[in-house]
């Protein structure tokens, strides 16, 4: 569906994307992930020939990337733009009409999506009157509604209630059990977590991991414990089998060194107050991003989140 075959891209001597190979098969939701400024928005860029890479080479549906083939690709850019004098309704059927779409058939299909994603009653409404993230949804319309089999998110959920990120959350999955393919551009690694079946973590332009979600977890499963604790992060990192102490009010993540005992580590934290909650489970990813960038000598943005 996709090949980046050693693209690199660079501004005024900076490097934004160096030298960066990725395949995505068809089907499936495949997620480019990394901090802001990680050169996502300048992957996609190039993707979709906006702009031109210094080096390498973008292959899409197995050809080379040009104006032809973008009417088969959906795209959600992270600056969002509408006509704001425009109807909401002209606007969905002039857009599918540039993508090739009959007014009729774009007009049919814009009010289905109106209605399922709760503007039904916005149709004849002019942009400009829309909230920011009622003409985030609109333009996520936009971008499905000429029917394409690889749509491009970047930042989608940007600006969006947690509802209205449920339910675009639930339309892309729908995307994925019809077969098409998404690629999913972010830095909220919770989304990512619930949606893809791949991903590409990228940092300072660069590959950092690739592959399976479930393999990438899987190959940096270690004892990470959730804990409801009443005593002070202090006490928890006094232990000699803490490697990393993370903190959510009274919730704490507590990533333990290898061969750690967790009935020692229970026993430490009893001693230092009172415990309502002891799991262990598997690393996150975000957990798993900032650990293969540190170890690689890299320092890791504040942007990077679990979307809390």
């Amino acid at each position: 569906m996709l090949q980046l075959v050693n693209i690199s891209k660079r501004y005024d001597g900076v490097t934004a994307v160096d030298s960066l190979s990725l395949s995505v098969e068809p089907g499936g939701i495949f997620g480019l992930l990394g901090p802001n400024g990680a050169g996502k928005t300048t992957t996609i860029r190039m993707i979709m020939g906006i702009i031109q890479p210094d080096d390498g080479e973008v292959r899409v549906f197995d050809e080379p990337m040009s104006e032809r083939l973008k009417d088969r690709i959906g795209y959600l850019p992270e600056e969002r733009g509408l006509y704001r004098k425009m109807k909401v309704l002209d606007h969905l059927v002039f857009l599918g009409e540039i993508k090739g779409v009959r007014a009729s058939v774009a007009a049919e299909r814009a009010r289905r999506w109106l209605d399922r994603v709760d503007l039904g009653g916005w149709a004849d409404k002019t942009v400009e009157s829309l909230s920011k993230g009622m003409a985030q949804k609109v333009q996520f319309i936009s971008t499905v509604l000429h029917d394409p089999r690889l749509v491009i998110l970047d930042e989608p959920f940007s600006g969006l209630d947690p509802i209205n990120t449920q339910l675009l959350q639930d339309i892309i999955d729908e995307m994925r059990r019809e077969g098409r393919t998404v690629i999913l551009s972010t830095h909220l690694m919770d989304q990512v977590e619930k949606l893809c079946d791949r991903i590409c973590l990228i940092n300072k332009g660069r590959a950092v991991l690739e592959g399976r979600l479930a393999d990438v977890k899987m190959r940096f499963s270690k004892n990470v414990i959730a804990l409801r604790f009443s005593g002070n992060r202090a006490h928890l990192e006094r232990h000699p089998g803490v490697e990393l102490v993370r903190t959510f009010g009274q919730e704490y993540s507590l990533t333990l060194r290898p061969g750690a005992d967790t009935n020692a580590m229970l026993r430490h934290a009893l001693e230092g107050g009172r415990v309502e909650r002891f799991e262990i489970g598997e690393m996150s990813l975000h957990d798993i991003f900032i650990a293969q960038v540190r170890a690689e000598g890299g320092e890791v943005s504040d942007e990077i989140t679990h979307g809390r």
